[in-house]
């Protein structure tokens, strides 16, 4: 399957575009927002776990990068609540399940190499840094070989200057609407500027 794979590509996937595809497995969905491949894959996703739905033990051979977005996601490292963020390097394994049920912002095939550690953060006890302009504070969850991952918080009426991404950005709306070279978009939406793009940025005023 390829769906948004030409990196070179500016996309936007909003919410109100989103189409939900069943998994293998019986109460998990997927929403996908970029793949290269069949059920293996590079690929990005929202993924929706029903209430006591589980996978199966398996082994991530590209590495698994998930933001615990709602409810409560588990596996054999414990329970992980919103706001969790997991790596799982590549050639580790796990048999996830929810019993309450939960969505999460996952990444599969995605990690450099030498990205070998595995991580558990709690965002929610994430200390948040001032950012480059005034209004913006940035909480790191990762960085690695010059790709960085972070939230950030923009505080209503705050712009960044014009500036370009040579290795490409991915942006994932968690609150409020978000301006990027003059598009709108809102909580749950994808937007990838691909390597070489230039944007300039603001948050709307309202937020929910």
């Amino acid at each position: 399957m390829q769906l948004h794979d030409d990196m070179t590509l500016r996309v936007t996937a909003l919410p109100a575009d989103a189409q939900w595809a069943p998994s293998p497995l019986a109460g998990v969905e997927r929403r996908m927002l970029d793949r290269l491949g069949g059920e293996v894959a590079r690929a990005t996703s929202i993924v929706r776990y029903a209430p006591g739905a589980r996978f199966d033990r398996h082994v991530h051979g590209g590495g698994e990068e998930i933001l615990v977005l709602e409810g409560v996601f588990s596996d054999e490292s414990g329970d992980h609540p919103a706001g969790t963020y997991l790596r799982n390097p590549p050639g580790s394994a796990h048999a996830p399940f929810s019993r309450e049920g939960c969505v999460l912002f996952v990444k599969l095939w995605q990690f450099t190499a030498g990205d070998t550690a595995p991580l558990r953060l709690d965002t929610r006890a994430g200390e948040w840094r001032q950012g480059l302009v005034p209004g913006l504070t940035v909480l790191p969850l990762h960085s690695h070989d010059g790709i960085d991952t972070a939230l950030v918080r923009w505080a209503p009426h705050t712009r960044f200057q014009p500036h370009t991404h040579p290795g490409g950005e991915e942006i994932l709306v968690l609150q409020g609407f978000f301006l990027t070279n003059g598009a709108a978009t809102r909580r749950a939406a994808g937007c990838a500027a691909r390597a070489g793009a230039s944007t300039r940025r603001s948050p709307r005023p309202r937020a929910r």
